[in-house]
Order: C-alpha cells, then structure tokens, then sequence
C-alpha cells in the first residue's frame, strides 16, 4: 500500500477495538441486529454468563454503542438499543461475516443476508473509491493529509506531486 505507512500508534482501530472488546461483543451485537433488546433475551440466545454479559452490554452502553431504555410498560424491565453509532457498526458486521463465510468456512451462511425491498443477496462489501470503484490492495496507498486531494480534477500517473 505505498511506501509511507500508517502511524501505528495514531490509528483509529485500537480504540474501535477499545470500545468492541472481544467475540463476545461482537455476537451480542448480531444478536441486537437481529432485534433482540433484554438482557434475559441475549443471555438465552447466546448462552454467554450473565457478568459477561453485563460487562459487555455496560461498555457498548459507556461507548455509546447501545442505550438504556426503561420500557414504559413496565420501568423496571429495561432493553438495550442500538444507537446510531451502534447501527454504523452494520457494514463492519456484515464485512467480518462474508470474510467468515469466504475464509473460514468455505460456504454461505443460513440464513441468506438479503436485500428488505427484493430479497436478493447483498453484495459483497468492498473498499470503494470517491468515484465508486471497487479498489483492489494494490490500489490503496497512504497519504498524509495535505496530500489529500478533495477537487474532481485530474492528476497525470493519479498521484498527486507531493507524494512522489
């Protein structure tokens, strides 16, 4: 990906994973994609023990990840929701479970993921240019941000001169 390479102490993905935790966290929030919001609900669903449970629900609630709601029914029962931030993490979810279903076990998860509106599958997730394009690892390099180009016009050989 180019010969300038990424500050690792600078990246975002520490702190993402910060606020994720671990396969638990991330089975929890399939499970709240999946419209599951009880405590009772995840710790059946998943058969994950209770403290971890609440420790993980507890962090995706400080990260903002998932709210506390007190249901007007009845305010004792609580259900946790996504939050936006939570429902920004759909394209990651769905990411990590093609590369599963490609890598690890060779075949297409049950059951099918698939568009609300025509029940066709959705595509793969890929990495896109401005422009729309499907970028490949070759296609993809480092830059500094005065490098960073933000106009349509066009640069000769597509890298812009101060990253020569």
């Amino acid at each position: 990906m180019g010969e300038l390479r990424e500050p690792l102490n600078e990246c975002s993905l520490p702190a993402a994973l910060e606020s994720m935790g671990e396969r638990w966290a991330f089975l929890i929030l399939r499970a709240a994609f999946n419209g599951l919001q009880h405590f009772e609900e995840f710790q059946s669903e998943l058969g994950i023990a209770r403290n971890i449970l609440a420790n993980r629900l507890a962090r995706f609630v400080e990260h903002g990840i998932m709210e506390r709601r007190s249901l007007p029914e009845d305010r004792r029962k609580i259900a946790y929701c996504l939050t936006d931030k939570g429902y920004a993490l759909l394209p990651t979810m769905v990411a990590l479970r093609q590369w599963g279903e490609r890598w690890e076990t060779g075949c297409p998860a049950f059951p099918v993921l698939v568009d609300a509106r025509d029940y066709r599958p959705v595509q793969q997730v890929a990495v896109l240019s401005h422009d729309g394009r499907v970028l490949g690892k070759h296609d993809l390099h480092w830059a500094l941000p005065g490098d960073v180009r933000d106009d349509d016009t066009d640069v000769a050989g597509g890298v812009p001169e101060a990253a020569e």
